[in-house]
């Protein structure tokens, strides 16, 4: 049997785009993917979908940014399955109006950026880190973006040098450094996380615009979702390729 068919994973953001196409692959592996998103019904009904395709799929109601609402997914996977062995979390905005400087975007566009991209990431890992901590080897990948590199941004003539949507880029630096901290805290142990840039992907969240289509963009985080024992504790990668903090 499958060794992946006794896994347990959840992904954040997941009604949609790469947040819906991780939880596909992780599935196509055989893995017991809990499809997490925020309104219960659009969740229920992309589960039900992927259940026709014969696939391992639960949905989950889940607010990341609701306290209330993550409490109640963590009763709900304890009660359920006692653990979690891979935790994605995907879920992010981009509120950033492109025609501002970064010192004229609101403060507002700042505070609703980071809840969701950084505060929510670290309350979810949190709430979830008791179970993710009763598996042999927890998995917890936290989406980034090549757009959180400070080193490439300082860069003049970088793929990204100039690409101002700022609070979202220093929202995708702080979640690479907390993954840093949390890869060292996690450093004796067999648990790993990591941090990975999907690539540039045609997805709601940029019109379509990308280069990717949403299954490339679901390969990195899949990849280090699979991670055997032998793998990376704190990277920062796309399809493997170490990329620059």
């Amino acid at each position: 049997m499958n060794a992946l068919t006794h896994k347990i994973a959840l992904v954040t953001g997941a009604t949609r785009g790469i947040g819906t196409e991780t939880v596909r692959q992780l599935a196509q592996q055989g893995v017991h993917t809990l499809l997490a998103g925020r309104r219960r019904e659009s969740a229920v009904e992309i589960a039900l979908t992927l259940q026709a395709e014969g696939l391992p799929v639960e949905a989950l109601a889940l607010d990341v940014t609701d306290a209330a609402s993550i409490a109640a997914a963590v009763a709900h996977v304890s009660e359920r399955h006692g653990r979690l062995d891979i935790l994605v979390n995907n879920a992010g905005i981009l509120l950033d109006d492109t025609t501002l400087a970064p010192s004229q975007q609101s403060l507002d566009t700042w505070r609703r950026t980071f809840d969701t991209n950084v505060f929510a990431v670290i309350a979810v890992t949190q709430a979830f880190l008791p179970l993710l901590k009763q598996s042999a080897g927890a998995r917890i990948v936290n989406v980034s973006s090549m757009l959180g590199s400070i080193t490439l941004h300082s860069q003049p003539g970088s793929p990204i040098y100039g690409f101002i949507v700022p609070a979202y880029n220093v929202s995708k630096s702080a979640v690479n450094a907390w993954t840093a901290q949390l890869a060292y805290e996690l450093r004796d142990s067999a648990h790993k996380v990591n941090t990975v840039h999907p690539g540039y992907v045609k997805t709601d969240m940029n019109r379509g615009e990308g280069e990717l289509e949403v299954a490339v963009g679901a390969h990195s985080s899949v990849q280090m979702a699979l991670l055997d024992a032998d793998g990376p504790n704190g990277s920062f990668t796309y399809l493997g390729e170490v990329l620059p903090w």
